[in-house]
């Protein structure tokens, strides 16, 4: 199999502390892995020196972009913007917390021979208890509601490897944690082949995580209810 050509985004808010050591390990990745590569940092408004880093490294290594949103949109808009802003032939995703060995997609590439969508599942999550219960129950609500039973284990895994005409042809509606569940419905609908790879998972070292705050779960419910319609 010849090399995969590949476009690397993180949506990335208030990291400065994890996001120099996780494009360091992106490009040494991608230097094994890849043809052609790219990666993209999609600040999301971080209100601290994510962005002051975030253009050291732009400067440091060839390849890395920084693209700011002024305000914050949130995680879905955040993802958006990468998938925008992606130009290769594969799109890969994961956060910029660190909670993940992004060297791991390298387990990932092999699955894209006959794929078009590989999609990572987290072995072992590493996050407190209410978070995880969270995600089990909303993961099992969205499998239910579009089908996705016996194709993707972890809707909200992001560690993801796509060709980008999984969503060349389409424009996505979510801002936030919906997204996810987005992407992965319109594969479906498509008729797109999925592949899943486990990858570990780790606890967050610095910063804060949001996904657990009742306003992100309340809009991801809200957007759930809103595009139910259109996706199912």
């Amino acid at each position: 199999m010849s090399k995969l050509n590949i476009s690397v985004f993180y949506p990335t808010y208030n990291e400065e502390a994890n996001i120099e050591a996780l494009v360091t390990r992106t490009v040494e990745t991608l230097k094994r892995v890849a043809g052609k590569w790219e990666v993209i940092i999609v600040d999301d408004g971080s209100k601290d020196k994510t962005g002051e880093v975030a253009q050291m490294l732009v400067k440091k290594f060839p390849g890395v972009r920084h693209v700011r949103h002024e305000k914050n949109r949130g995680y879905g808009g955040a993802v958006k913007t990468g998938l925008k802003e992606a130009k290769l032939d594969w799109i890969f995703f994961t956060d910029g917390d660190g909670q993940f060995d992004v060297a791991e997609l390298e387990l990932l590439v092999p699955a894209a021979e006959s794929a078009e969508m590989v999609a990572g599942y987290r072995i072992n999550r590493q996050d407190p208890l209410l978070r995880k219960l969270n995600a089990f129950a909303w993961g099992t609500l969205v499998r239910t509601l579009f089908g996705l039973h016996g194709k993707v284990r972890d809707i909200d895994c992001a560690f993801k490897l796509f060709q980008r005409r999984v969503v060349d042809q389409c424009e996505f509606k979510a801002e936030g944690a919906m997204i996810s569940t987005e992407l992965l419905v319109r594969a479906k609908k498509m008729g797109y082949r999925f592949h899943e790879v486990g990858v570990h998972h780790y606890p967050r070292k610095a910063g804060k995580q949001t996904g657990a705050n009742p306003k992100v779960i309340l809009r991801a419910f809200k957007e759930l209810f809103n595009l139910y319609g259109q996706l199912r």
